[in-house]
């Protein structure tokens, strides 16, 4: 495969896992609406969540493997970005497939939790990679064009919402269980929705970053 062909195949994967991330959010948003309405019978209710959770495997699983494949579109065609850069980003990218999808499978123990962790660090790590990366370009030593700078600087705010989303999300667990074993009433179902409000808050900026991102790549705004 030549390197035109190898650019396409990169692009063709890029929209593909944009369209998985951005579609599958719609499907966690939707059933996450329907967690929220306290007429259906709280079994019913927890059916939902656990589609939920299934369902957001697909954008996690797009959002791991956006990473090495951004990066390698960039070393085809938009700068020379070293091999073994490009190996990393692959490294990186299977390593954080292999934590999410380990975390989802083993969940609810010690493991799971240990691995969201480790998670968590990496996703902070990739944060400071994507403002470099940021920086490096358009005058940095990458000299990439100013529409590609701004969609590095757009993952990364992806990145650091991505991680109030996992902050404001950490009493919501405990707030869940407190439902399951006590039940639905004021006091159980009150607390997990403000919770639950706040995080949303997070996730529908995330919503917005994902379409602004992706008419930045569309139209390639001149800077």
């Amino acid at each position: 495969m030549g390197a035109d062909g190898l650019y396409n195949a990169l692009v063709f994967s890029h929209i593909v896992l944009f369209a998985v991330w951005l579609g599958g959010d719609i499907g966690v948003f939707i059933l996450g609406q329907h967690f929220r309405k306290r007429h259906y019978p709280l079994e019913t209710r927890l059916h939902f969540l656990r589609l939920l959770v299934l369902n957001d495997m697909g954008p996690r699983t797009a959002w791991a493997l956006m990473v090495p494949v951004s990066v390698s579109m960039i070393a085809v065609s938009w700068a020379p970005l070293p091999a073994w850069l490009v190996a990393l980003s692959w490294g990186v990218g299977l390593s954080w497939l292999a934590l999410v999808w380990g975390a989802y499978l083993n969940a609810e123990t010690p493991l799971a939790a240990q691995l969201r962790t480790i998670e968590f660090w990496l996703k902070l790590a990739l944060t400071l990679a994507f403002a470099a990366l940021t920086a490096a370009g358009p005058a940095g030593w990458l000299d990439l064009p100013a529409w590609l700078a701004l969609k590095a600087g757009l993952f990364t705010a992806i990145f650091a919402v991505a991680i109030m989303i996992d902050v404001s999300y950490t009493p919501v667990g405990p707030l869940l269980k407190r439902l399951i074993s006590q039940g639905s009433s004021d006091e159980t179902e009150i607390p997990l929705l403000r919770a639950m409000n706040r995080t949303r808050l997070w996730v529908l900026g995330l919503y917005a970053l994902l379409i602004v991102i992706g008419a930045v790549g569309v139209f390639k705004p001149a800077l």
